[in-house]
């Protein structure tokens, strides 16, 4: 006997009635129990047979293509080749008047001349 089969006070009159429910429960006869296996089998898929091997897939495009779409495309990669070419021409011949302004500006006004936010990074450290 279970916790929950232990008659209550609330039950009063009908305890016996309820004891009787419990003691014999209606089982399910033969008949009915080969009808309902009969229709759960026909009910049941057919096993289907086991799918085919996908065909192999192409990679896509590779790693250099999905850089180069990620970056802009082919205008983009246009332009930094002209920005990379345009430095080393500049670095690698570097005009003379570029040179003696950098000198002329470092001489006289130290590093700040480069840099006209420096002066007041010098003037905030008290320097």
């Amino acid at each position: 006997m279970r916790m929950t089969d232990r008659p209550s006070n609330e039950e009063g009159a009908l305890a016996p009635w309820f004891a009787a429910g419990r003691e014999a429960a209606p089982l399910p006869s033969g008949e009915f129990m080969a009808r309902m296996e009969a229709l759960a089998l026909e009910s049941q898929p057919a096993p289907r047979a086991a799918p085919a091997a996908p065909a192999r897939q192409s990679r896509g495009p590779g790693r250099l293509l999905a850089r180069l779409r990620a970056m802009g495309g082919w205008p983009a990669l246009a332009g930094l080749t002209a920005a990379c070419a345009m430095g080393l021409w500049i670095g690698a011949a570097a005009p003379e008047a570029a040179v003696d302004w950098v000198a002329t500006a470092t001489q006289e006004q130290g590093l700040s001349g480069l840099d006209p936010a420096s002066g007041f990074d010098y003037a905030m450290l008290g320097l």
